[in-house]
């Protein structure tokens, strides 16, 4: 397995205004660059330029479509990285639509790398929205992995400064999933290099 650095990509997939998700992105940027074995880089999308109306032909079918210029560095930086990570609330019993636009805009991006996931929100603590992107990413044929991190009723759980009051479980959890993405992120990395994925 590769013994440089992985990079891992961090979206932080809510765009709305008075959103929580950067402070909650910002803690898993923590957890990861203490881990050890990431090269981390936070994808904000609200930064992001990212139009609803998607091309008439998928990226699935043509990977070489293109993209609005405003949209390149999007694409690079998730081209680059050999993981993921999605930083998501539920709305609705479901993901934001600004994450399932930067999805659909990309396809190989995507293609044989781990995905974890970090939820949050009011009850479900995100898990309505990470199971319906599983399905997703396994179309897009990625790998999610088991674990994730969840945070039920976030606005207990952090104190002003965005710091945990009650850090240890969640470090956990979220070690637990890193671990898991450096495994598979390690074997998928070196399976691209020495065997592309053609099917």
């Amino acid at each position: 397995m590769s013994s440089q650095p992985l990079k891992l990509a961090v979206i932080l997939g809510s765009v709305r205004e008075g959103r929580f998700g950067p402070t909650v992105a910002n803690w898993f940027v923590e957890q990861a660059e203490a881990h050890g074995r990431f090269a981390v880089d936070l994808i904000d999308l609200a930064e992001a330029h990212l139009p609803l109306a998607l091309p008439p032909m998928p990226p699935a079918i043509d990977p070489n479509l293109p993209r609005p210029a405003e949209m390149a560095d999007l694409t690079a930086r998730l081209a680059a990285a050999d993981a993921f990570v999605v930083v998501t609330p539920d709305y609705n019993r479901a993901y934001p639509a600004s994450l399932k636009a930067a999805i659909d805009w990309h396809y190989l991006e995507w293609q044989t790398k781990p995905v974890g996931f970090v939820g949050y929100s009011g009850a479900s603590g995100g898990l309505l929205a990470i199971e319906g992107l599983r399905q997703v990413f396994n179309e897009l044929q990625a790998h999610t992995v088991r674990d994730y991190v969840s945070f039920p009723r976030y606005y207990e759980l952090f104190g002003p400064d965005g710091t945990l009051k009650n850090p240890e479980g969640p470090n956990t959890a979220a070690k637990t999933m890193l671990d898991q993405l450096d495994w598979w992120g390690s074997v998928l990395h070196d399976a691209r290099r020495d065997r592309p994925f053609a099917a």
